[in-house]
């Protein structure tokens, strides 16, 4: 961690939180720790911060997943196996939860804070079971609110899983 913040010292600490709350393996669950722990942000700093630029990805991802995998499955071979395989993937996972507890398990889906699950899983999955994009972004939002609030507790020491 050292390592990489030392690479981009020159940036605010600010923007490094946000731009670590919108990578799709971090997400929330690296940039509220990071931005308690070695910004020192206060809680609802850390937290508005991170949500924000965690949703920002949800945005481009629901209003531009699909032309833009139409366009790169028609013209290139790999792009269109990464694609086959992403979207089979998520139908897999999230199509279950969804049948059963409809649009809820979106928000519960992005809300619990696991390794690939979150806005990016969470906006590719209303993508796909084509969900408006508004209500969509509403409710990966809330996603994100509650994954926000569960690991800010747990950074705090608010709560403990262990």
């Amino acid at each position: 961690m050292d390592l990489i913040l030392s690479w981009f010292n020159f940036l605010p600490a600010e923007v490094l939180t946000f731009a670590v709350a919108a990578t799709p393996i971090s997400e929330l669950r690296g940039a509220i720790p990071l931005a308690l722990g070695v910004f020192g942000f206060s809680p609802v700093k850390s937290f508005v911060i991170a949500w924000v630029g965690n949703l920002l990805p949800a945005v481009f991802l629901l209003w531009w997943l699909g032309p833009v995998s139409d366009f790169l499955s028609r013209h290139f071979v790999l792009a269109k196996k990464f694609f086959d395989w992403l979207f089979a993937r998520t139908r897999r996972k999230f199509s279950g939860r969804y049948e059963t507890l409809g649009e809820v398990a979106l928000v519960i889906f992005v809300a619990v804070p696991f390794p690939l699950t979150g806005v990016w899983t969470g906006a590719v999955a209303a993508f796909l079971f084509g969900l408006p994009k508004k209500r969509s972004l509403g409710l990966v939002g809330l996603g994100a609110a509650f994954a926000g609030l569960i690991v800010t507790a747990l950074s705090l020491g608010v709560i403990e899983i262990f």
